[in-house]
């Protein structure tokens, strides 16, 4: 079992990931956390890889902008993705969606204080 200092919560939320500033796929969130998520996608990128993602929420004019992420795993399970840098207001956007993931989860939100990613 895998412990986690963030706990991701099950979601299902439309997504893009981003290679090199130009390559795009369609990819869907669907695990989530503060600090990272677990993508499922086409494409299989390699452990260690840098990458943008943009996190569509319904109702919401732009997505989420992780603007520097990277790859932790990839495999048959999807892709683990690490937040590595968010601006502040999209920081408060990804809390409050994680929020509510946790609420429909029946579990409570701790965040460790100082180790959020920000930009």
């Amino acid at each position: 079992m895998v412990v986690r200092k963030f706990p991701r919560f099950p979601v299902t939320i439309p997504s893009t990931l981003v290679q090199r500033d130009k390559l795009r796929y369609n990819a869907s969130v669907k695990d989530l956390s503060l600090k990272g998520c677990r993508l499922e996608s086409v494409v299989r990128p390699f452990t260690g890889m840098q990458v943008e993602l943009l996190i569509e929420l319904p109702g919401e004019a732009s997505p989420i902008h992780v603007s520097k992420a990277t790859v932790r795993w990839s495999g048959s399970q999807g892709i683990g993705i690490e937040f590595l840098t968010l601006a502040p207001p999209e920081q408060e956007r990804l809390k409050r969606v994680v929020e509510q993931a946790s609420v429909k989860a029946g579990q409570a939100l701790i965040i460790p204080q100082g180790e959020l990613p920000n930009g």
